[in-house]
């Protein structure tokens, strides 16, 4: 997408948001933030891999007092998203530890090759008070194949087509992104899988914050 015109660019952001909102990346989202949060809780969130802000979007409606931080490597990938955005390299994030409270990226660990993404894991993690969150697709012949089976249908991009068939063959089985967590050095991961939309969703939430609100209920 990096590397697309504008104009393709932009029918492919469309078109990632509707996957997201139809076939289960929205609700994977939904339910893994309900595993750490309450509806009226307020907490900041950095949205790593932003794109056009539909994550954040949708965290805010369901959340009215989190606070999302909207990110990606691109200012023009982020010309829909609401503010705060902020374009920057996921490797050198201009944030220190403990920044925000959650930390979450959706769909873009994949990209990078193992080494790379413990890498991302470990320096995400630092950034977030209270926990990781990631959500991605999992590695299945079914995923595989719903773009083109279903291209002429809901007339998808070829774009999307080629670009989606290439993120399941690059994605994970849970048991290798738990893996991936436990390089980096990232304890109490746990990995769940979402059917039917064949995603999985890994949490990693701060033994330090848990302690201290076990403490505040004694």
């Amino acid at each position: 997408m990096d590397r697309l015109p504008p104009e393709e660019a932009r029918l492919n952001l469309a078109e990632l948001v509707r996957i997201n909102r139809h076939f289960g990346g929205h609700a994977v989202i939904r339910r893994t933030l309900a595993r750490a949060v309450e509806r009226r809780d307020k907490f900041t969130l950095l949205d790593i891999g932003a794109a056009s802000g539909d994550t954040a979007r949708l965290i805010e409606t369901l959340y009215p007092a989190a606070s999302v931080t909207s990110l990606d490597c691109k200012a023009s990938h982020l010309s829909a998203a609401h503010h705060p955005k902020i374009a920057a390299d996921a490797f050198e994030l201009p944030f220190r530890t403990g920044s925000f409270d959650f930390v979450l990226c959706s769909l873009f660990l994949h990209h990078f090759p193992d080494k790379q993404a413990s890498q991302l894991l470990g320096i995400f993690y630092a950034i977030a008070r209270r926990g990781l969150l990631i959500c991605d697709l999992e590695r299945r012949v079914v995923p595989y194949f719903f773009l083109p089976a279903t291209k002429f249908l809901l007339g998808w991009s070829g774009v999307t087509v080629h670009d989606g068939m290439r993120s399941v063959r690059a994605s994970f089985r849970p048991r290798e992104l738990l893996k991936l967590a436990r390089r980096a050095g990232i304890p109490q991961a746990r990995v769940e899988v979402h059917r039917p939309a064949f995603r999985i969703s890994l949490m990693a939430e701060k033994a330090d914050f848990l302690r201290a609100q076990l403490g505040r209920r004694d």
